[in-house]
């Protein structure tokens, strides 16, 4: 069976939202400083012996990641109908990763979105 490498990079985010429909604090404006944790496989290594180069990996979630930062989520297109949980930001940040990381032997493999050191959400698909 051929072996998987699973590289991850963590970073971090500051933004605001509100939860829709929410009976609670939560529905109120706050925020949160976000840690997000990037999962992505690689089935093969290039000649120097990397599956990715961590370096790419952080330059494509920066850039979605600069989308989110210091906003209020909830105006955001893709949150003004969809409620900005972190499950639906830990969608939405595999969806938009997917696009541009993904190759033939390299796709990101989950997602995991933190509003506390103590309490996250992974997504990904199957």
């Amino acid at each position: 069976m051929p072996g998987v490498y699973e590289l991850y990079i963590e970073t971090h985010f500051s933004a605001a939202h509100a939860l829709k429909g929410y009976q609670g604090d939560c529905a109120r404006l706050h925020g949160h400083n976000w840690i997000i944790r990037v999962y992505v496989c690689c089935r093969k290594l290039d000649e120097i012996g990397m599956g990715i180069d961590f370096r790419v990996i952080k330059e494509n979630v920066k850039d979605v990641l600069q989308k989110l930062d210091h906003t209020h989520i909830n105006e955001l297109l893709p949150f003004r109908e969809l409620n900005p949980t972190s499950e639906n930001i830990a969608k939405y940040l595999y969806e938009e990763l997917s696009k541009s990381i993904n190759k033939d032997n390299i796709v990101v493999s989950k997602i995991k979105v933190s509003e506390t050191p103590n309490a996250g959400v992974f997504y990904w698909e199957e």
